[in-house]
């Protein structure tokens, strides 16, 4: 079982930056592809970031890529998301997830088994 908590959300203003973290409860952590989805009201949930197991391979949405970094300390089993030049549009619920053993890129949402609970953040303009 892999718990997942997340953490780092907020109220900012239009152009400001926000770090979201996401600790994993699992021995299983330096092997699992780890990702970030939101939500926004009323919309589906929706592809954010990725990154490999030893962090060396990211891969991004087109509308966050040069404002967002992700990152991961596997010694900390913990996955961040730097979120620069933030807009309004990106106000949603943050979610992490992971997989286990997936070697593979992929931006579904089916393809990640274990979820946290999500964490907010709103952009003001």
């Amino acid at each position: 079982q892999v718990q997942l908590v997340e953490s780092g959300g907020g109220l900012v203003q239009a152009g400001g930056s926000l770090r979201l973290s996401c600790a994993a409860s699992t021995r299983t952590f330096s092997h699992s592809t780890m990702a970030w989805f939101r939500q926004a009201p009323g919309k589906e949930r929706e592809f954010v970031s990725t990154i490999g197991w030893a962090g060396g391979r990211t891969y991004y949405a087109d509308s966050v890529k040069d404002r967002f970094t992700i990152s991961r300390d596997n010694a900390k089993n913990t996955v961040y998301l730097q979120m620069n030049s933030l807009k309004p549009e990106d106000t949603a619920v943050y979610y992490c997830a992971a997989a286990p053993g997936l070697v593979r890129f992929t931006t579904s949402a089916t393809d990640f088994g274990f979820w946290g609970q999500g964490t907010q953040v709103t952009v003001s303009s």
